[in-house]
């Protein structure tokens, strides 16, 4: 992974991570990020769905989508994604913070045109969501495909920043009478909401059944 100054980690840089297992294992964690770029001069900032494959992520889109349109042109773009764990409650407010694990990375957006890869790029989202959903549905027909626009950003130079731990106070107001620690953020799925004109012989799928197993 390139460690340059744009995603060199300059508040807190101890919390600062540059190898490629700690960056993808973020971004594997989840599946929506926020694409910032500069359209017609001013900066637009658009969340988006995505899926990670070795060192690129895949977006797509409509062919007539305004990011993307921009996007294949090679402008320059900065891609982030947060996970907020826990709240960190100090006793005073200046040293109230977040744990949270994140990552940014820098680059420039590729059309993806080969006809084998486009395919595949959209496994890859799909099952980036929802595990194993791709092999369950019915597979975009060329209509679809035709109407759908694909990029995909390598993970060239981008950074990990993370902070765990109790909060940092101040060392005269540790003997105040005021509670400290951290609130933690758990994220579980729900229990699944039946379409009401499905055919009530169809059970869960087996996709949806292995998220909610272990939900809280």
């Amino acid at each position: 992974m390139k460690s340059t100054k744009k995603a060199t980690v300059k508040r807190a840089p101890k919390r600062g991570f540059y190898d490629s297992e700690t960056i993808h294992k973020i971004l594997d964690a989840h599946f929506i990020c926020q694409i910032a770029f500069v359209h017609e001069g001013y900066p637009v900032i658009i969340p988006t769905i995505y899926g990670r494959f070795d060192n690129h992520i895949y977006i797509h889109g409509a062919n007539v989508s305004r990011m993307l349109l921009n996007l294949e042109k090679g402008l320059p773009i900065s891609i982030n994604v947060t996970q907020t764990d826990g709240i960190v409650l100090a006793r005073s407010a200046f040293h109230h913070s977040l744990n949270y694990k994140s990552v940014t990375l820098f680059g420039e957006a590729i059309l993806v045109t080969n006809k084998d890869e486009r395919y595949k790029a959209l496994e890859i989202i799909s099952n980036q969501i929802i595990p194993n959903r791709w092999e369950e549905v019915r597979l975009p027909n060329d209509k679809e495909m035709k109407a759908t626009k694909i990029l995909k950003i390598p993970i060239t130079e981008a950074s990990a920043k993370i902070r765990t731990g109790p909060p940092i106070d101040d060392k005269s107001d540790y003997d105040l009478p005021i509670w400290a620690g951290v609130l933690p953020i758990n994220t579980f799925y729900g229990d699944p909401i039946t379409d009401k004109v499905l055919n009530k012989n169809i059970p869960l799928p087996e996709s949806v059944k292995k998220l909610i197993k272990n939900k809280g």
